[in-house]
Order: structure tokens, then sequence, then C-alpha cells
């Protein structure tokens, strides 16, 4: 059965996304899985560098997907992107399966090859990167958990704080600060880690 739509389309936020997630909300299947399609390499890019494991990464990843379309005919569009309902969705099924396996969260093995952006063209830029990306991440492991998500959401999936702060369910200001707080302490580690050159 042809259809109209692109095969691909280019999202800012999501070009159309309102109507998308309205025809999702309805169960259009297609509808959901080009939202599926645009952000499910970012949740797994924020699920693994929260658990650290590819395969947990990839599990909690498909529960988050599962559990937003079980639940997408709840979804009520509070002014907030798509993207924050997933990201909370994604933080809630991580501390989910974490207390019950009283597991302590961290990113000890996440697997930097995976965090960065795969279209690197220079292996030594990308080899850089990497380096810088294991300093960067051993020192989010020291902050304490709101922390790692303000930080994680604003500068690696590049969220607004508009979206930010749905996602975690506190107010732009608090995020923020949070943001601030976050930031002084991520610099504060990197220099007792890795000295100040």
């Amino acid at each position: 059965m042809a259809s109209n739509r692109p095969l691909f389309i280019s999202f800012s936020m999501l070009d159309g996304e309102i109507k998308l997630v309205e025809n999702a909300v309805r169960g259009e299947a297609s509808a959901f899985g080009l939202l599926y399609d645009y952000y499910q390499p970012k949740i797994y890019r924020f699920v693994l560098i929260k658990v650290g494991r590819r395969e947990d990464a990839e599990d909690l990843t498909h529960q988050v997907f599962l559990n937003a379309w079980q639940n997408i005919k709840s979804y009520k569009n509070l002014g907030f992107p798509f993207s924050s309902w997933l990201y909370r969705i994604a933080k809630n099924q991580i501390i989910d399966r974490y207390r019950t396996k009283k597991i302590e969260l961290g990113l000890e093995s996440a697997d930097a090859e995976n965090i960065s952006d795969p279209s690197s063209e220079s292996v030594e830029k990308n080899l850089e990167e990497r380096m810088w990306l294991e300093k960067v991440v051993e020192a989010i492991r020291e902050l304490k958990e709101d922390y790692q998500e303000v930080l994680i959401m604003r500068f690696i999936e590049d969220l607004s704080v508009k979206e930010t702060a749905a996602a975690v369910n506190k107010s732009e200001g608090a995020v923020k600060l949070m943001q601030h707080r976050a930031m002084k302490e991520l610099k504060k580690h990197v220099k007792e880690k890795h000295g100040t050159k």
C-alpha cells in the first residue's frame, strides 16, 4: 500500500511532531513508528550513558518505547516536546530497573564508541573525542544523580532548558541552577582527576 508520506523526514524538534503525536495517540502505528525512528537513537544514547552496558541499554530502550506505545493514549500535550515525555519514561525505567536489582547506577563501562558521533571522518579526531569523552564520563560519574541527568540531557542530548525541565519534572529556573552547579562540580572533578592543563 503506497503512502504519500516521505520515507525520510528531517526534523528540527520534529517537523509536524504535534500532528504525528496526535495520530499516534489515535492509535496510528506508522505515526508512532516515525517518532520511534527519530527518538530511539537519542533515548538509547541517554540510557547507555546512565547504565553503561550495551545489552542493558538495548533492553531498557526497548522497554521505554514499549511503555510509551502502551501508554500513548494517555499522553497529553502540555506544551512540551514529545521527547520530554520519553526521557521521563527512560529515567523512571532506569530507576525501576536498578532499584529492584539494587545495582548502583553508573557509567563505569559505557562504551565511548557508542556515545560519540558515529559520523566522524578522522580516526585521529575520533580517538581524541573518545579520550575526552571517557574523561568527561568518568567525571560525570562522580556527580549526584540529578546533576548527571541535567548534564546528559543538556549537553550530550542537546535538549533545551524547557525540554530538560519537563523531562526531570522541575522548573526551568531549577534546571538552570542545577546546570550551573553541575558544571561547577564537573569542572572541579575534571581538574582534580586530570590536572589543569
